[in-house]
């Protein structure tokens, strides 16, 4: 297994509220793990919030004795929520902050997957396919038929999320259980990806570079040549 990560502030913001963990090595009783969060909030509160949450979600991974690996990523992202939220009582140009959350872990042939927000993860392989679903405000009003998914890329609420890190009591994210190839790829990202690159051509640029780490990179660069509106984060795996 390879692996490869980056974030990127892009063109139009000061600070970058990405943060990303890339690890395939064992952290505690997960043989790898590889994160993507993208924090929100004003006065540096969205970068705080996804640094707080990925290093508590690590920190609990790491001392956890559970040995099933969905009740090891609840248990870290509930103590992530409750971090958060300690933390933005207890600071007021803190409140309200909050952060999206996708992971994975791979173990023996089948992928773990948690997700909060709308930060994404694909499977690549002969195709590109979105295993999270987002939890935002344009993807409710796609499952119930009111815009395409065309339309949703460009809606006046498109940044609009549902779900997050730290803003409620309960976290209430998605869980899944993907089975993989050899050579197939992973892909976990911020929408400051998505937004600016669209997924058939994510797939191709992911399938003309042989070398991960050049293809990361292409991946950025090609988001701030397309405007690069948001910060941008990206860990890419060979599997």
């Amino acid at each position: 297994m390879k692996a490869f990560a980056l974030t990127d502030v892009g063109k139009n913001r000061v600070t970058n509220q990405d943060f990303v963990y890339c690890s395939n090595i064992p952290v505690g009783n997960l043989p790898n793990l590889f994160i993507v969060a993208d924090g929100m909030g004003g006065h540096r509160a969205g970068e705080i919030a996804s640094v707080t949450a990925v290093n508590a979600v690590v920190g609990s991974i790491l001392h956890s004795e559970k040995k099933d690996v969905i009740s090891i990523i609840q248990e870290g992202i509930t103590i992530a929520n409750i971090t958060l939220m300690e933390k933005s009582k207890n600071n007021q140009e803190w409140e309200g902050m909050g952060t999206t959350l996708v992971l994975a872990t791979v173990v023996d042939d089948t992928m773990y997957v948690a997700n909060v927000g709308d930060s994404r993860l694909y499977l690549i392989d002969d195709d590109i396919r979105q295993i999270t679903r987002d939890h935002s405000y344009v993807e409710a009003m796609i499952s119930i038929g009111e815009i395409d998914k065309e339309s949703a890329r460009t809606h006046e609420k498109k940044n609009i999320i549902t779900r997050a890190i730290g803003v409620d009591a309960s976290t209430n994210a998605d869980y899944f259980e993907v089975q993989y190839k050899p050579g197939d790829k992973i892909l976990l990202c911020s929408d400051g990806l998505t937004n600016m690159i669209e997924d058939k051509d994510i797939f191709s640029i992911v399938n003309s570079c042989n070398d991960l780490e050049d293809t990361v990179h292409k991946l950025v660069c090609v988001a701030n040549e397309n405007g690069g509106k948001d910060n941008i984060a990206v860990v890419l795996v060979e599997l």
